[in-house]
């Protein structure tokens, strides 16, 4: 099978049962280490529900990485006067608590209902409006049927694109039995290696900075040491309050009211 990452050849390593019932073959690239399943058929019975009914951890996830990436984008200085992007937001929990925190994000999802960021997604944004300081992208790269295609479709948004996914290590001791796979849902398809993404950042000419999962490819050199402490949860949360930003909850409340 054909590498969907660097166009290598992929063999077949497992089969593994998804949503109970397809034996679905897993195939890794010799090359960059990038393992995918085969042709996802299922998908329409995966997403009959776009957040997956297991997703426990939800909640729990959002307010870490609000705290992350506070932290992150202050210690590396990216401009919280710019806008971001928030790709495959969910029902926009994250939007609405980086607004809270003074950064002033935006929603996009083609699947889910947005509930908490409504009046704040790129559909209230003209062409011209929709790029971004930086886009991030949480638990979403796993989903990609064709990961290349949509980091291209990231990056004309902007040039610095954060987002979070387990990667594959070389210590895991049976990989068809890994929890990451998450074949009751069926919705995990790319599975991503440190060296897949380092073939990523040489193709695309992008500079890597990654931390357990929190991944981060930018046109800007950052500190690595800036970019691990931000992404480290306990730092940043004591981190945040000593810093205190200017939330958008009263603007953002004042603005729903003049529409009334």
């Amino acid at each position: 099978m054909k590498c969907k990452i660097c166009g290598g050849e992929a063999q077949k390593i497992f089969t593994k049962k998804i949503l109970h019932k397809y034996d679905v073959g897993y195939y890794r690239c010799g090359n960059c280490m990038f393992m995918q399943t085969e042709d996802p058929f299922w998908l329409s019975e995966a997403y009959n529900s776009a957040i997956n009914f297991s997703d426990v951890g939800l909640v729990t996830r959002n307010n870490v990485f609000v705290e992350n990436m506070t932290a992150l984008f202050t210690l590396c200085k990216f401009d919280r006067n710019k806008r971001y992007l928030d790709y495959g937001g969910g029902y926009g929990l994250f939007v609405r608590l980086m607004r809270d925190n003074g950064y002033n994000f935006y929603w996009s999802d083609e699947y889910c209902e947005n509930i908490y960021a409504k009046k704040f997604t790129t559909d209230d944004l003209s062409p011209t409006e929709q790029n971004f300081e930086v886009v991030t992208a949480f638990e979403v790269f796993e989903h990609l049927a064709d990961p290349i295609k949509e980091l291209e479709k990231l990056l004309t948004y902007s040039d610095s694109v954060l987002f979070s996914t387990e990667l594959v290590k070389d210590n895991i001791p049976d990989i068809s039995n890994w929890w990451y796979i998450a074949a009751e849902h069926g919705q995990h398809l790319a599975f991503y290696h440190r060296r897949t993404l380092e073939f990523i950042a040489r193709k695309f000419d992008l500079n890597l900075y990654t931390n357990k999962n929190l991944h981060f490819l930018t046109k800007k050199k950052l500190s690595s040491s800036k970019y691990k402490l931000g992404t480290t949860y306990k730092f940043a949360r004591i981190y945040n309050t000593l810093i205190s930003p200017k939330s958008l909850l009263q603007a953002d409340y004042e603005m729903y009211l003049k529409e009334q």
